[in-house]
């Protein structure tokens, strides 16, 4: 039998063939929808992330305008304000230079100033000069006294000098010319002591010497009792000028304000006047009698005339030699041996004795 041509592509074949490609193309198909879909969903979700980029975009070039707005307003304020600053500077150089050029013309005036200050303090100093020589020839004095009843008297006592001192005695003596009245008045209240007429004839006198001090010449005021102290306190054991009104003044105070009380004692003063540096050359004292107090001390209540004589002579040995002692004396019942005493201590030193009235000065 014969066998039958093998035909490759029969019927069988075909449909294994047309099996196969059907099955690609399903498979195909089936693939490629899917990855549509896929696509879809991705282009979806870019495309929302691109619009929103946009935006975004949109809105940061909207900012940046802004931005770029602010900053170049930022740059013109910022130009402005150098341009104030340069002006500021300008005008702070002008001030300054024109502070040191007022400064210069207040140093200048200071100088000048001070010139005019020194030419005047020359022409005042010529002033006392010429007024001090006044005062020689016709008596111009740093104070005034006018007496009650406008009383000018010869006295014979004149005041001059570089260093003049006044030595008035505050003991309790002063206020009375006699012992009985002495007693009763140091027992009064203070007012009454300094309206004693014995005391303010002293202090009167204090006060006409004062008016007679030249202008160009030194002080010392020292009140004396138990013990010896200066007028103006914190001028111990130096001199004052004349010519300082207000020292003066506040001196002559003081002597107002004393209150005369307790005993004399003359060495107390000559210790004092020792103090004094230089020397005095000119000692004015005003006293009503010999001294009741001394270095040594006395026995019993009472003082007799030769121990005061005794006690004055001790004083004398320590006053400055050769230096004239002028005594003003207001005599005291119950001292006769005062007047001759003092008299010879005036007449040996060079100086004047007075015993004036009572309504002197």
């Amino acid at each position: 039998m014969a066998r039958r041509p093998v035909n490759v592509f029969s019927l069988s074949f075909l449909d294994i063939m047309s099996c196969g490609f059907g099955a690609i193309v399903l498979i195909y198909l089936v693939i490629t929808h899917a990855t549509e879909n896929e696509i879809k969903v991705v282009n979806h979700q870019r495309l929302a992330e691109i619009r929103k980029l946009d935006f975004e975009v949109q809105t940061g070039q909207l900012g940046l305008t802004e931005l770029q707005q602010a900053i170049d307003a930022t740059a013109r304020r910022l130009s402005d304000a150098n341009q104030r600053r340069l002006s500021i500077i300008a005008t702070l150089a002008a001030r300054t230079e024109d502070v040191a050029t007022l400064d210069a013309l207040t140093l200048a005036q200071q100088a000048d100033l001070a010139k005019l200050r020194a030419d005047v303090q020359s022409r005042e100093e010529d002033v006392k000069r010429l007024e001090a020589k006044a005062d020689a020839s016709d008596g111009a004095n740093v104070r005034s006294f006018v007496g009650e009843g406008d009383r000018q008297y010869l006295t014979g006592l004149k005041i001059g000098g570089e260093r003049i001192l006044v030595a008035f005695d505050t003991s309790a003596s002063m206020l009375d010319e006699t012992i009985v009245n002495v007693l009763r008045r140091r027992n009064m209240d203070d007012l009454r002591k300094k309206l004693a007429p014995k005391w303010t004839r002293a202090v009167g006198t204090i006060e006409w010497l004062a008016a007679q001090f030249p202008l160009d010449s030194q002080f010392q005021i020292i009140g004396f009792n138990e013990s010896a102290q200066v007028m103006a306190s914190g001028t111990e054991g130096r001199w004052i000028d004349v010519s300082n009104a207000a020292e003066l003044e506040r001196t002559m105070a003081a002597v107002k304000a004393t209150v005369a009380a307790g005993g004399t004692n003359m060495e107390a003063l000559a210790t004092a006047i020792a103090t004094l540096s230089p020397a005095p050359d000119n000692i004015y004292l005003v006293t009503d009698g010999l001294p009741t107090q001394g270095r040594r001390a006395v026995n019993g209540a009472t003082v007799s005339g030769r121990q005061r004589i005794s006690m004055f002579n001790d004083a004398v040995k320590k006053l400055p030699r050769s230096t004239p002692i002028n005594v003003i004396l207001f005599p005291l019942e119950g001292d006769p041996n005062a007047s001759g005493a003092l008299w010879d201590l005036a007449q040996a030193t060079g100086g004047a004795y007075l015993a004036p009235a009572r309504d002197w000065p």
